[in-house]
């Protein structure tokens, strides 16, 4: 991150932030990616246009960091088990049944502007896939390092597309939210052991 950007954030207070990202995702929900305006969020939480432009640039980031600000705090660092599963588990339990039901839709109304948009995936790039998979390959370096896997099993560089497909396809094939117990389960019986890790 540039000096310039960390001075241009470092004007707006942390709980002034985390509400201006909450008004952006409940606009988000109200009237989609597409719909959704620089105007529309500087009504919604009394700011000026120009305050939001010289803040985040514009709308794709925006919107990028208002839903990687929703996801649950704590890094991988802080997640350490002493098991593969056990660190698993542990991220996944971070959200509950309703966070997670109102993260699945909004990452699907998401998932259609980001095929339009080059700016929202570029930005989600950088926000939430990047971080999240920094996050993975810290959680399966650890189990590397005790033993659990193999460093040359094909299927570490898949996991992160495995747990978003578990999540996405709970909705499209079976027309549930994903909940905590699914996800588990999903964990235990397909990604341990396609990385041939310990299920017990």
């Amino acid at each position: 991150m540039t000096e310039v950007a960390t001075a241009r954030r470092s004007r707006i207070t942390p709980e002034r932030e985390a509400e201006l990202y909450e008004a952006v995702l409940d606009l988000l929900r109200e009237v989609g990616y597409d719909a959704l305006t620089m105007d529309a969020v500087a009504a919604r939480t009394r700011s000026s246009k120009a305050t939001l432009y010289r803040q985040w640039g514009g709308k794709a980031e925006l919107v990028a960091k208002a839903v990687r600000h929703s996801k649950p705090g704590g890094s991988a660092d802080e997640v350490d088990t002493g098991s593969l599963k056990g660190d698993l588990h542990a991220l996944t339990l971070r959200s509950d049944d309703c966070e997670m039901e109102q993260n699945s839709a909004l990452m699907r109304g998401l998932a259609m502007a980001i095929h339009g948009n080059p700016d929202l995936l570029k930005a989600f790039r950088e926000h939430l896939i990047e971080p999240e998979m920094a996050e993975f390959r810290t959680v399966l370096q650890r189990a590397i390092d005790r033993g659990e896997i193999h460093a040359d099993n094909p299927a570490i560089d898949y996991v992160m597309h495995m747990m978003i497909g578990g999540f996405a396809a709970r909705t499209l094939i079976d027309e549930q939210p994903p909940t905590q117990a699914f996800l588990l389960s999903y964990i235990d019986a397909v990604v341990l052991p396609a990385l041939g890790a310990p299920t017990h």
